[in-house]
């Protein structure tokens, strides 16, 4: 009998482990934003400022440092388009917002904005912008990616992919651009010209990318099991992620520490951080859903790493959490 329950324990405890119900729930900071929860959230790349969007009070600017609100920004036009996009400039200095149809540019250090754009011949599936918030990349379900700079005018349309461009990613000067879309195929390319610089394929549709800070890195995965951190300058494959879960699907992807590691959120509430190098988990957390929500879940929108070296978590929730993690 003594066997047969320690059988049923350690079966129970590798079926929970294989499906991810060991995760870590309890993070060492909260800031409960938004109560009805948000639509759109970005982080700056050291955790400290967050914006956000919900239908109550359109967009909000906070120094999640300071534990405050900066400023109420109001909506994105004069219609209140719901924004479903939020990236904050690699620099913090500048940030994009953006929903189907249009987009605009803030300057969060005299927090205001930019101009807005509209776009007439597409959906926006995705959007990126370069430090100085004068260059920005779109992905269109029409196929194109879209490079524009915003002071010159100047264009560039990219259209190697064959479907729908689900995601995109601009380096902080704005020269490259990482793109992944339907037809299972991420390409790296040069916004000076469109040239392409790496082919990046896949077996299935490709849902996130990411560049590196410092250009040494990408990211892409794919809505099979398929996630890889590429090396730039030899072209080849750095690391496959390792995970027991049946499925690898990211809503948010950031690297860290120089490369060192890699930050990933998911549409069931699962926070992440992985080495580089090889690929595998250093820990992971399930970010607090929504009061009440059913099922309790939050899609994690965006995530970062803040200068005491936690995670920070910004989810549809309405809420940012601080995550401690040991290597």
């Amino acid at each position: 009998m003594k066997r047969i329950f320690s059988h049923f324990i350690l079966s129970l405890f590798i079926i929970l482990t294989l499906n991810g119900c060991f995760f870590k729930s309890n993070s060492v900071e909260e800031w409960d934003i938004e109560p009805n929860g948000s639509t759109a959230f970005g982080l700056s790349p050291d955790g400290r400022f967050a914006l956000l969007y919900s239908q109550e009070h359109q967009l909000v600017f906070w120094d999640l440092e300071k534990r405050q609100q900066l400023a109420e920004l109001g909506p994105q036009d004069p219609q209140a388009h719901t924004i479903n996009i939020i990236r904050i400039s690699a620099n913090s200095r500048y940030a994009v917002t953006a929903t189907q149809t249009n987009f605009a540019v803030w300057d969060l250090g005299m927090v205001q904005a930019d101009g807005l754009w509209s776009i007439s011949d597409s959906v926006i599936r995705d959007i990126d912008i370069a430090s100085n918030g004068q260059q920005v990349l779109l992905g269109l379900s029409n196929g194109k990616a879209i490079y524009v700079d915003l002071v010159n005018g100047r264009r560039i349309e990219f259209l190697a992919h064959r479907e729908k461009v689900n995601t995109v990613a601009l380096s902080p000067n704005g020269r490259y651009a990482l793109t992944g879309g339907d037809d299972h195929t991420a390409y790296l390319w040069d916004t000076q010209n469109a040239n392409i610089i790496l082919t990046l394929e896949h077996e299935h549709r490709v849902n996130n990318v990411a560049l590196q800070r410092q250009g040494t890195y990408a990211f892409t995965s794919d809505d099979g099991n398929d996630a890889f951190i590429w090396n730039l300058k030899t072209g080849e494959k750095q690391s496959h992620l390792k995970s027991f879960s049946r499925q690898l699907i990211f809503s948010s992807v950031r690297f860290a520490n120089n490369g060192r590691f890699l930050l990933t959120g998911t549409p069931g509430s699962q926070v992440a951080i992985w080495n580089t190098t090889n690929g595998k988990k250093i820990d992971d957390f399930i970010a607090k859903p929504q009061k009440d929500a059913r099922p309790p879940r939050a899609v994690v929108y965006d995530v970062a790493l803040d200068k005491q070296q936690r995670i920070i978590s910004a989810t549809s929730a309405g809420i940012a959490e601080a995550w401690e993690f040991e290597e």
